[in-house]
């Protein structure tokens, strides 16, 4: 598989793009609001590339990508595996100056400001941040909220004691509590410290339940200013700390893995996170020669990323329990919160590699991907047999006039349009979609058990709810095949699967095989009934139009519209046009009646 080939199967998410080299290093991370669509921007004829891009291209041997939540936490995740891998063409990004954090300095009073440095200096830094804007305002909140100082002064005891610093403006205004005149405690100044730390780590609700208390007061005493300014900093408070999966990296770290398992594969995806950054995403193929536990295909994984990246951490996330026990490392099954947003990140990325190694298999090996496909449905909607004939129904009328049926028809799972029927209502008067559809199967299934029992499809999908899938049901109950085959409707509103007798419905994966092949055959039943009901309410109206003259039969009809191509044309015409084909009195007729006359 081309290089080009594989880039056409990336999925239409927010992620990470990664280019490798033939030696398999990491050359370039980008980020995408559209993984599909961004990196088909690279492919394009080498006329329309810059001189270095095009270079760069030329060197791609291979591309893999990661999807996750949101374009913020896509552009997060670039910068740390940038930090990490330091790819040849990412320049603007090698000394990590691209993005700021927010830094709380090693001194005796300790400083808190925005830089694009990390300094191995022993001051911890809270970040990166993707809006800079939203960054300065939490440093400015810091310092309304906390008296603490903004010079760039050394400030230590010596210096406090000798008075060799004059006080700033701040401290006149009461900005600052004056640290460098002894004018608050080192002690006291450090708890303060601490506080913006703890905000910083996420624990500020308790801030945002207080400002919040504060302004509902100030607005009962009608002090709208000092309100507006509580719901301005609750609003920013809020903001910074609403939820988001690669928060602080100052945060914890744990390793968290994902699978999904086929009959005989299984697909993986690990993500490593350190100080609450993702700064590791691989996702890994399993091909399994004989069915396994679901325990020992994670198992085998976990070993395999042991091997790939040194000891695990300390905490690892898991959807269940592998077949392995390693010392010096818990495995948790979250069941809420953040560590459960992390694992279903890591799924999403797991079940989107499944979906591109089916879309290879559909282009390289197109009948086994087809078996897959049926074998998924099959065990989705719980059927015995595997459903290689399907037939889909659904019915068509605009207020009861020209009521038609179609029935489309899919043979291992791609539509066979030579079977595909259409039906005009014979026994039903006015729109009773549930009699529609009562009578359509009925018809389809009694001809097909008199001229070929052995063609009956292993799954009905009727295009509709309750009532149209209770009046087909009673209809193949009538002919005696309720046990013969499956038969489910399919609501249009939430894509649920409706089960005779089942009170609740079935939701399937949207992103799987499965429910993709219901909707493809829904949706060509969809469009197969309409366009015969719309070629047949344009027959009815042409008929109308012209049969309702005095002296128009059904030659004279044809006459007039293989001359004229249509009625509006016929209409339009002089009525010496018209009299050159049907006579004198008869297009006087004919012009008087179109005409409304």
């Amino acid at each position: 598989m081309t290089i080009r080939e594989k880039i056409a199967l990336f999925p239409h998410q927010s992620g990470v793009y990664r280019y490798y080299d033939a030696d398999g290093n990491i050359i370039y991370v980008g980020k995408a609001k559209d993984l599909h669509k961004r990196v088909a921007q690279y492919f394009v004829p080498k006329e329309r590339l810059t001189r270095k891009t095009a270079i760069m291209v030329s060197k791609i041997a291979d591309a893999q990508y990661s999807v996750v939540e949101s374009e913020a936490d896509a552009l997060l995740l670039e910068n740390n595996l940038i930090k990490q891998y330091k790819p040849k063409y990412n320049i603007l990004l090698k000394d990590s100056k691209t993005y700021p954090w927010i830094c709380v300095s090693n001194d005796p009073f300790p400083k808190v400001f925005l830089t694009r440095r990390v300094v191995k200096d022993g001051s911890r830094y809270f970040g990166p941040y993707s809006n800079v804007t939203h960054a300065r305002t939490l440093i400015e909140l810091f310092r309304t909220i906390y008296p603490i100082r903004s010079c760039n002064n050394k400030i230590t005891s010596e210096t406090i004691l000798r008075k060799k610093i004059r006080p700033c403006l701040n401290f006149h205004i009461g900005k600052c509590k004056g640290c460098c005149c002894g004018g608050i405690s080192e002690k006291e100044y450090n708890c303060n410290i601490e506080e913006i730390v703890h905000l910083l780590k996420g624990g500020g609700r308790e801030l945002i339940a207080h400002y919040r208390t504060l302004m509902s007061e100030a607005a009962e005493r009608m002090d709208f200013e000092s309100a507006q300014e509580y719901k301005l900093k609750m609003q920013a408070l809020d903001h910074h700390y609403s939820k988001s999966l690669i928060q602080s990296a100052a945060g914890g770290s744990c390793d968290v893995f994902s699978l999904v398992l086929d009959p005989t594969e299984a697909f993986g995806n690990f993500l490593r996170i350190v100080d609450g950054a993702i700064v590791q995403s691989l996702n890994l193929g399993f091909k399994m020669n004989i069915e396994e536990e679901k325990e020992r295909v994670l198992g085998t994984f976990i070993g395999e990323i042991e091997a790939k990246f040194g000891k695990l951490s300390a905490e690892v996330i898991v959807p269940f329990l592998p077949d392995v026990e390693i010392e010096g490392v818990e495995f948790k099954i979250p069941v809420r919160g953040d560590k459960l947003a992390l694992l279903e990140l890591s799924a999403k990325n797991s079940k989107e590699m499944r979906f591109n190694a089916m879309k290879q298999r559909e282009h390289t090996d197109p009948d086994n991907f087809r078996m897959k496909v049926m074998e998924e449905l099959r065990e989705a909607l719980g059927m015995k047999e595997l459903p290689v004939h399907i037939e889909c129904f659904d019915n068509s009328n605009i207020q009861g006039t020209n009521p038609v049926a179609s029935c489309t028809v899919f043979r291992n799972a791609v539509p066979s349009k030579k079977d595909y029927r259409h039906f005009k209502i014979k026994t039903v008067v006015g729109a009773n979609d549930f009699a529609s559809m009562k009578e359509v199967v009925n018809r389809r299934y009694s001809r097909m058990l008199t001229e070929d029992p052995d063609d009956l499809p292993q799954l009905i999908v009727i295009d509709g709810g309750k009532g149209q899938l209770s009046a087909a049901y009673e209809a193949l109950y009538e002919l005696g095949l309720t046990d013969k085959l499956t038969v489910i409707g399919l609501a249009k509103r939430l894509e649920e699967v409706i089960r005779v007798g089942d009170p609740y419905p079935l939701f399937l994966d949207m992103n799987s095989q499965a429910s993709k092949v219901l909707r493809q055959i829904r949706d060509e039943a969809h469009r197969f009934g309409i366009t015969f009901h719309r070629n047949l309410r344009s027959k009815a109206q042409i008929e109308s139009a012209l049969s309702a003259v005095p002296g128009v039969g059904p030659k004279t009809e044809q006459r007039l519209l293989l001359h004229f191509g249509s009625v509006a044309r016929i209409a339009a015409a002089s009525e010496e046009d018209i009299a050159a084909l049907v006579g004198k009195a008869l297009a006087s007729h004919i012009k008087a009646s179109l005409s409304g006359e």
